[in-house]
């Protein structure tokens, strides 16, 4: 059963990374964030995205789910 799950967590990992792939070649304009004061450097959106996603990748692996007392 715990194998199950795996597959399909990787399967739906994978399907984001193709979304994200295909929708980087489409979309190749230059952007920048603004937020308050702050502004980003000037990037790709696919290369914009790519980060966005890794990150929030990388903060979600720290939140525990379903941890158990």
């Amino acid at each position: 059963m715990r194998t199950l799950g795996t597959l399909i967590a990787m399967t739906l990992l994978a399907a984001l990374l193709g979304a994200i792939a295909i929708m980087s070649i489409q979309n190749i304009e230059i952007v920048s964030i603004k937020f308050l004061l702050w502004e980003s450097v000037r990037l790709p959106f696919g290369v914009l995205l790519a980060f966005a996603v890794g990150l929030g990748l990388m903060v979600g692996s720290f939140i525990p789910v379903g941890q158990k007392r």
